[in-house]
Formats: structure tokens, sequence, C-alpha cells
């Protein structure tokens, strides 16, 4: 499998990472709603910080996956 450190989006390069991480963001975006309906924010003690985990996780997921 070939990565592509650089994206051409239309004549502008973009980096990889930065395609993974908007996409990571919208995912979390979506799943807040989610996490809202099941009630998990009861026992989260730290939201911001178990949203930056999750951010984090994604970001890596997306990276190995694409």
């Amino acid at each position: 499998m070939h990565l592509q450190p650089v994206l051409d989006v239309g004549g502008l390069l973009v980096s990889s990472f930065v395609v993974h991480a908007g996409m990571a963001i919208a995912t979390l975006l979506a799943i807040n709603p989610l996490l809202a309906k099941i009630r998990a924010r009861r026992v989260i003690w730290n939201l911001p910080l178990a949203e930056f985990g999750i951010l984090v996780g994604l970001i890596g997921l997306y990276t190995i996956l694409l």
C-alpha cells in the first residue's frame, strides 16, 4: 500500500494529516449526540479529556486505514 504524504485538492497541496484530522473532528461531532443519548456523560469524569482522547484515537485510526 502506498501512503501519500501530500494530497492534491484542486491544485492546493494539503497534508494528509490535516485531512485525517478533519475527518476525525467530523466523526466526533457525529458521535456527540449518540454519547448524550446513551448518557455516557454522567460516567465520564473529565469530558474534554475524554473527547480529546477519542479525537486522537480517531486520527490514528484514519491514518492507519487511509
